[in-house]
């Protein structure tokens, strides 16, 4: 059976070396997986979850095709770029408004603890960033807190493998090449 993974540049620009990435990643992934990408810059959705979890908010066609391809993946990679030490607007709206109750965890009788609905998967989350790059480690924890431990693992993933790269900004076209042919040795071995 053939490894199922979803793809997701989570960068809400149209053109970007997010989506230059995810190009890369697929391109060699598709030879040898099952790949399901998705832009978050072509998706349309209110990211405002304007009820918490007090009503049922639904979901718009591009939220629902989310879920139902990261319901059957084996394995997440998310594209992504820090902005101002944190995730995009768009993208923390993205996660509220899929990663719900029911869907990605539950919650059973009166425990506070949650029940993870989307074990056995893996993932892999690659950061981008303008600040220098002695600032990667620093500038990612936060975001990788967020994105691996509090949304992905609260929701029964493995711990996710992490690839940061920055500056982006201050690179050459040498150094993105070489970023690139990285991501392209990682959509090969599908990781």
């Amino acid at each position: 059976m053939r490894k199922n993974i979803l793809l997701l540049n989570a960068n809400p620009k149209t053109e970007s070396f997010a989506r230059a990435l995810a190009d890369a990643y697929e391109i060699e992934a598709r030879e040898q997986f099952t790949v399901h990408r998705l832009n978050l810059s072509d998706m349309e959705f209110d990211p405002n979850l304007a009820a918490g979890y007090d009503a049922i908010q639904p979901l718009e066609p591009g939220l629902k095709a989310f879920q139902r391809q990261l319901a059957g993946a084996d394995h997440l990679v998310l594209i992504a770029p820090i902005w101002w030490g944190g995730l995009p607007a768009q993208l923390k709206g993205f996660i509220d408004r899929t990663f719900l109750p029911g869907f990605a965890f539950q919650f059973e009788g009166d425990s506070p603890e949650p029940v993870p609905l989307l074990k056995g998967k893996t993932a892999r989350i690659i950061l981008t960033m303008d600040a220098p790059a002695e600032m990667l480690a620093e500038q990612a924890e936060p975001v990788l807190a967020q994105l691996d431990r509090f949304t992905l693992q609260f929701c029964g993933f493995s711990p996710a493998e992490t690839t940061l790269l920055g500056s982006v900004i201050l690179s050459t076209e040498t150094q993105r090449q070489l970023w690139l042919k990285d991501i392209q040795a990682l959509g090969r071995q599908g990781l």
